[in-house]
């Protein structure tokens, strides 16, 4: 078990409490300090701060089966349980209104730290549709971003799966860490945690409930840096994360699809609100360019989820030598903005190829972007 300094199982009894959830807690929290001293008030001063008399019963005398029940589940050697206050909790997620205050964690929390893009889309896709999700979970992640999911069934087992081929993935469960809904996906479950990680803000034992897959959705686009939707009819859950995105300032991106599928018309809205349009990974990374090389040149002794050529490129000075193939992008470039576009019909490479090249460029100092998604050449 690793748990944060504060006492877990006060963490616990405080969430547990009906009707108190994150925001409730958090309201408490700064008028009280910790979790002991929110359970340790008087009934008097909790009723005066709004919380009902079956919150303060549960506060005073917990469910103590439950809460044994919670503890031994953390006392697995591959399971964790991150507060708010915890230095492995991941930056982006506190950063979103309602963060939630405890995170159950299967497989390396470490990873929750690191670069995701949400991929999300519809629970009964086109045989298309699959391909196109599996294809694209699978070239990012060979670029070296988690690819972050619900494990439901359709395109979220489908971006699991294509990850797993050549990357790591995390999993964001609507039930408790302990449980897998749907049940055909234990043995995804089970790849996902042990080569990334399973996330749950839902104590062990907590099954599936309607109202648990939307706040689910907040954390998806809360740890990641964009959302992905590959397809999606026009009321779907994914729509929800992509507009819990959008109010969380991450970047939407959508594949377009035939005016004849029904399930291209979510990914179409998304676009005419907005999101942007993309038919190739390479385009998502170009876009992301920026935001990456702020993550990685941050903590670049941590980002092992990264390429090898994107970490060496983030401790690497501008008089790194070029190979042939850097050097002729370079002198593609010219010196005055270009658009990505640009280089990938003045080189012949593929945009994927074109995204990785200038990632490693602007990490080395090689290149600047510039507004308009432009990027400029530095120096020589």
């Amino acid at each position: 078990m690793s748990v944060s300094s504060d006492s877990i199982a006060d963490w616990i009894v405080l969430l547990s409490a009906p009707g108190i959830g994150s925001r409730t807690a958090t309201r408490l929290l700064e008028r009280y300090g910790t979790p002991r001293a929110v359970a340790d008030a008087s009934h008097r001063d909790l009723a005066a701060a709004g919380i009902s008399p079956e919150a303060i019963a549960a506060l005073k005398q917990p469910d103590a089966a439950a809460l044994e029940r919670t503890l031994a589940w953390a006392d697995q050697p591959d399971a964790f349980v991150l507060t708010l206050t915890d230095a492995r909790y991941p930056p982006l997620l506190a950063e979103i209104p309602d963060a939630p205050l405890l995170l159950y964690v299967r497989g390396d929390p470490k990873l929750l730290a690191e670069p995701q893009i949400a991929v999300v889309g519809s629970r009964n896709p086109t045989p298309s549709g699959l391909e196109i999700t599996r294809d694209f979970a699978r070239r990012l992640a060979a670029d070296g971003l988690l690819i972050t999911s619900g494990l439901a069934l359709g395109v979220d087992g489908a971006a699991h799966a294509g990850a797993l081929e050549t990357g790591r993935t995390i999993a964001v469960l609507g039930t408790g860490p302990d449980l897998v809904y749907p049940a055909t996906h234990r043995d995804l479950a089970r790849r996902v945690a042990e080569r990334g990680a399973l996330v749950s803000e839902f104590p062990p034992g907590q099954g599936p409930s309607a109202r648990n897959f939307p706040r689910r959705n907040r954390i998806i686009s809360g740890l990641s840096v964009g959302v992905l939707v590959t397809e999606a009819a026009l009321k779907s859950g994914s729509l929800i994360t992509a507009r819990f995105a959008l109010e969380q300032g991450r970047d939407v991106f959508a594949v377009p699809g035939s005016i004849r599928n029904p399930l291209s018309r979510g990914s179409h809205a998304l676009i005419r609100d907005g999101a942007k349009l993309v038919e190739d990974p390479g385009e998502i990374l170009l876009e992301l360019a920026p935001m990456l090389r702020n993550l990685l040149s941050a903590c670049p002794g941590e980002a092992s989820a990264a390429p090898d050529e994107y970490r060496a490129a983030a401790g690497r000075g501008r008089t790194a030598a070029l190979d042939a193939d850097y050097r002729a992008l370079l002198d593609a470039m010219g010196f005055d903005p270009v658009a990505p576009d640009e280089l990938i019909a003045g080189t012949g490479r593929s945009a994927r190829e074109v995204s990785s090249m200038l990632l490693v460029l602007e990490l080395e100092g090689h290149v600047s972007s510039a507004p308009g998604g432009r990027f400029c050449r530095l120096g020589s």
